[in-house]
């Protein structure tokens, strides 16, 4: 490294000690650089990018002070010790001592897993079941999800409730189509991408007292 790229270099290291975070541009700026020049110096420092927002904001390797789930968020923005969103999602599952369902992966992420969960339908890493009314990612490897899948079917099963957009979506469904199963009402939501269970469904129908009376068939 040259006299000026180490210079260069401990600029930067002081930057994103006060600043945290920066996007490409903004390095691209500090060091009076190309973005090109600056992508390649990031390389060369060994930056990580967000797993949200595109990837658009970096850090230097020595700032983050990951969780024990080695995930770190500033301000809003979100970065994991295993790289990118697909690696993340595929470290903490395969990590996981019983799998994750979607609101697990919501809940450790901080995102909402209908915005990446289908690209993980199909992957090889990984493997999703149906598991107590939920769909559960576990590992694909035999051994691990062996284990995982008996450490889930250990658990008593839980429902969460609705988020405000979801709780909308059942109303608007159920008032469509007001004979439908709870479990038929989850099908066509899910084909909405809203992903909620049955047993969210009706859980949030007694909740509020919503339960529907059958009517007597007249004669």
């Amino acid at each position: 490294m040259s006299q000026n790229s180490a210079r260069e270099a401990e600029r930067a290291r002081k930057a994103f000690g006060r600043r945290k975070i920066m996007t490409l541009g903004e390095v691209a700026e500090f060091i009076r650089s190309s973005i090109h020049t600056a992508r390649r110096r990031l390389k060369q420092w060994q930056a990580a990018n967000s797993y949200n927002h595109n990837g658009r904001y970096y850090t230097l390797p020595e700032v983050p002070e990951f969780d024990g789930n080695g995930l770190w968020r500033w301000r809003g923005v979100f970065f994991s010790q295993y790289g990118n969103l697909k690696q993340t999602v595929r470290t903490l599952v395969q990590r996981s001592s019983a799998g994750l369902d979607a609101g697990e992966l919501r809940a450790l992420l901080g995102l909402d897993p209908r915005s990446f969960l289908s690209a993980f339908a199909t992957d090889p890493q990984l493997r999703r079941e149906k598991t107590q009314g939920r769909f559960v990612y576990y590992a694909a490897d035999a051994a691990v999800y062996s284990g995982q899948r008996e450490r889930r079917g250990m658990r008593q099963p839980t429902s969460r409730p609705p988020t405000p957009s979801e709780a909308i979506a059942i109303l608007v469904e159920k008032i469509k189509h007001p004979a439908l199963t709870h479990e038929a009402l989850s099908g066509h939501l899910r084909k909405q991408k809203v992903l909620v269970e049955a047993s969210t469904i009706e859980n949030f129908f007694l909740r509020h007292g919503l339960t529907v009376k059958k009517t007597p068939h007249s004669t």
